[in-house]
């Protein structure tokens, strides 16, 4: 039997103000870096994965640690190295005794992606084999090893990390594998009121004490309403003539055929609708807004819109296309 909407309403209400509450809880800890936090729980609500971009020292690691513990989830953090295996990610067999019977056996035993909430801390840093080792854990929610098959507990959520400045010793991310992010972040640096406040308030004796605010089960739910958030089918068109419009071969654009390698694929319509439902349900709204799709084009399509080698050495970025393609696409407000 379907939800009566008046119970359905105060449902979304009250788990709408607990997102509120929860934001606040971060931000005991987290100064500024509000832009930040609401991408990553964008992400987390329309179920899917992140790719943060930032120097060090920008409170990534506290950041999702913060996350995980306001929603009472386990947390796991794996630093990547280039000496990493898959079987460091996804576990390993060991030979196990039965003291009973004295019987050898071999048992799984779990690895560190086996939690709610893992940071991929320097994801680049590894190579591409023991990369693809996340590629069904975050596509299938499972992990497969000697044949069997092991399902992930839900919610789960990748944040994964990339160093822009140190670039000797790392491995790129396969198109593939980046494809498997929703959501590609950029952090950037406090304003100078905000690194004032951290200055002060992390060089203390004073700690902030996260309190839980959210169930995994009322997380599950809240994605589950995600997908309930209507758009209407305008605003589908729209997507659907951004994402075409970002391929040379299907662009009308002449700066898209002269700076795009390649473009993005459906995955990217579907990320967006998705993300723009999150944002709205996250700001209490059950419809999806023009400024929506605005707002999460530039992290869904940042890793989807591939530039050519004469736009890198112009500096013309991917967000600048979308940038373009969101002024000549999207009807003036």
């Amino acid at each position: 039997m379907d939800q009566p909407l008046a119970d359905l309403d105060q449902e979304v209400k009250r788990l709408t103000k607990k997102l509120k509450t929860l934001k606040a809880e971060i931000a005991k800890v987290i100064i500024g870096q509000e832009e930040t936090v609401d991408q990553l729980l964008i992400t987390f609500l329309a179920g899917g994965h992140a790719l943060l971009e930032g120097v060090p020292g920008l409170a990534k690691t506290l950041m999702i640690r913060s996350l995980s513990e306001a929603i009472a989830l386990k947390f796991n953090r794996i630093q990547f190295t280039p000496d990493l295996m898959p079987s460091d990610i996804i576990g390993t067999e060991i030979l196990e005794e039965d003291h009973t019977t004295g019987r050898k056996f071999f048992e799984f035993n779990k690895g560190p992606i086996f939690a709610n909430i893992i940071l991929a801390d320097e994801i680049n840093r590894t190579p591409p084999k023991t990369q693809a080792a996340l590629l069904e854990a975050m596509q299938e929610f499972e992990v497969t090893y000697s044949g069997k098959t092991y399902k992930l507990e839900r919610p789960f959520f990748i944040l994964a990390t990339q160093n822009p400045i140190e670039q000797s010793g790392t491995f790129t991310l396969p198109e593939a594998q980046q494809d498997r992010f929703l959501f590609y972040i950029k952090i950037g640096y406090p304003t100078e009121a905000e690194e004032h406040q951290i200055l002060k308030y992390t060089t203390g004796s004073l700690k902030s004490n996260i309190k839980p605010v959210l169930t995994g089960a009322e997380i599950l739910r809240l994605q589950e309403l995600v997908r309930e958030v209507p758009i209407s089918d305008e605003l589908i068109s729209y997507v659907n003539t951004l994402i075409r419009a970002t391929r040379p071969e299907t662009s009308k654009s002449e700066f898209v055929k002269e700076w795009v390698s390649w473009g993005a694929g459906p995955r990217a319509g579907q990320a967006l609708i998705l993300t723009a439902k999150a944002r709205a349900l996250l700001q209490g709204r059950l419809a999806v807004t023009l400024k929506d799709l605005e707002h999460c084009a530039y992290p869904v399509l940042r890793h989807r819109v591939i530039v050519n080698f004469k736009s890198e050495a112009e500096n013309i970025t991917s967000d600048k296309v979308t940038s373009e393609l969101l002024g000549s696409i999207f009807p003036s407000k």
